[in-house]
């Protein structure tokens, strides 16, 4: 049983930073991508960034592309999302989630995560 357990949310001004963590447990974190998701009220959850399970290669939504960084440390199981330059718009439940699948390079579709954590609120006030 995978487990997904994301902090690091909170309130922030516009401009701010918020770096978010997402802790795995139960599974061999470093041979699956992971990928951040986010939901806003009254919207379909979106793809944010996303990560190979070695952390070679990367992959942003246009939206946040230039002000967030994916990352992640195998070692200790959890991947991070360094969120800079935030904007109101990035008000959101954050989502971190793991592939089905290993030694996949990047996934972006949500429908091939298998797991999910329970999610952090970030607000980013104007």
């Amino acid at each position: 049983q995978v487990q997904l357990v994301e902090s690091g949310g909170g309130l922030v001004q516009a401009g701010g930073s918020l770096r978010l963590s997402c802790a795995a447990s139960g599974r061999t974190f470093s041979t699956y991508a992971m990928g951040w998701f986010r939901q806003a009220p009254g919207k379909e959850r979106e793809f944010v960034a996303a990560i190979s399970w070695p952390g070679v290669n990367t992959y942003y939504a246009d939206s946040v592309k230039g002000r967030f960084i994916i990352s992640r440390d195998n070692a200790k199981n959890t991947v991070y999302l360094q969120m800079n330059t935030l904007k109101p718009e990035d008000t959101a439940v954050y989502y971190c989630a793991m592939d089905q699948v290993k030694y996949r390079t990047v996934v972006t579709d949500p429908g091939l995560f298998g797991s999910w954590g329970q999610g952090t609120q970030v607000t980013v006030s104007s």
